[in-house]
């Protein structure tokens, strides 16, 4: 019984490559669409393990700077508006997704230093009389 190999003995546990990776994003799925969406003809094996990895940092980046802007604004909950704020005041966010328009994220605060009220010398006047 030579050349037969060992049988099925011990069934092993089938193991996703995103655990493979340790990752939370699933590669199987990135992988699919790769292939689905014809950008090459061929995809390595490599290539959707990495950009699963890329995927999952970026939304990791993106949702703990949004919740630390909900959490200034003493909100338990993300909503768009913190997203927005989250990355229109990180730069290299901010230039990744310059051009991008989120729905309900409203702009940044800004008051240009022009239309400010100017500050009159009160405090000098009253020194002066004196």
């Amino acid at each position: 019984m030579a050349g037969r190999g060992k049988g099925k003995s011990a069934a092993k546990k089938a193991v996703s490559r995103s655990a493979k990776a340790g990752l939370q994003f699933p590669v199987g799925r990135v992988a699919r669409y790769l292939k689905k969406g014809k950008y090459a003809e061929r995809i390595g094996a490599g290539a959707p393990v990495y950009l699963a990895a890329v995927l999952e940092y970026l939304s990791a980046e993106v949702l703990e700077l949004a919740g630390n802007a909900a959490r200034d604004n003493k909100k338990n909950r993300i909503v768009p508006r913190h997203i927005q704020l989250a990355i229109r005041n990180d730069e290299e966010l901010t230039k990744l997704l310059g051009d991008v328009v989120i729905a309900n994220g409203g702009v940044l605060p800004n008051i240009n230093s022009m239309l400010l009220p100017k500050k009159t010398g009160k405090k000098d006047d009253a020194s002066a009389d004196v």
